[in-house]
């Protein structure tokens, strides 16, 4: 299959105006004929280029669109697949991953909690108000931390909250804070009961092992939790 010259008019006018001016001819009629013709098919060719740049800028326009849509969703996805549909908080993996990546730089502290008695919650009150009690208490770990530290969901109503750098005396009086925060202030969506929490605090050096640290804040939470609930405990 042979190219196609898409200005093959355009080069023969040139070839045709090159010919008049080697033959060396002082007859101005040929002149201008070679000149109107060049004049002509050079005013096609500025015609047949505007239009291509013409479609090439918005074919890179379209492009530039596809490929930030494209970027906008591979970030939703990646956003879905790192977080709680319903808190926003980060899910049980990311929780495990950012963990790691942590340690890997750092000490941490690590906060596990769960809400006392959620059961009867959602048995007394139903699925959706437990819902809206789990929402309310993941924007009061957010307002008690001020930014600091990543907040996850690692099961129904059971949060941690990763501490990079803070030592364990003072992740044990963050966690009092945010005890007595939940504690303190009936719910806007449960007004007519109390909702508390449960926590289990542990500390680990840089280049710990995380699943060692998640099983001592749980051991201290279940603490916690035989000594009453309502609670804070730190590692033994």
């Amino acid at each position: 299959m042979t190219d196609v010259d898409l200005f093959e008019a355009e080069a023969e006018a040139l070839e045709s105006a090159r010919r008049v001016l080697a033959s060396g001819t002082g007859e101005l009629a040929h002149y201008r004929g070679a000149l109107e013709e060049l004049v002509q098919n050079y005013g096609q060719l500025m015609r047949q280029s505007r239009r291509l740049i013409s479609r090439s800028d918005r074919t890179e326009r379209e492009l530039n669109q596809l490929n930030s849509k494209l970027k906008q969703l591979s970030d939703e996805l990646d956003y879905k697949a790192r977080h709680d549909n319903l808190t926003g908080a980060l899910n049980r993996g990311a929780v495990f991953d950012s963990a790691r990546r942590i340690l890997e730089q750092s000490s941490m502290s690590l906060v596990v909690l769960d809400i006392d008695f959620f059961k009867r919650i959602n048995d007394e009150f139903g699925h959706p108000t437990g819902d809206a009690v789990i929402r309310e208490l993941v924007n009061r770990l957010r307002k008690a931390l001020g930014g600091e530290g990543l907040i996850g969901r690692v099961g129904g109503e059971e949060f941690s909250i990763l501490l990079a750098g803070v030592p364990l005396d003072e992740a044990v009086a963050l966690a009092e804070t945010i005890r007595a925060a939940i504690a303190g202030e009936r719910f806007a969506c449960l007004p007519s009961r109390p909702v508390t929490s449960s926590f289990g605090v542990s500390w680990s050096a840089a280049q710990g092992n995380f699943e060692d640290a998640y099983a001592r804040a749980d051991e201290a939470l279940y603490r916690a939790k035989r000594g009453g609930r309502n609670h804070v405990e730190r590692e033994q």
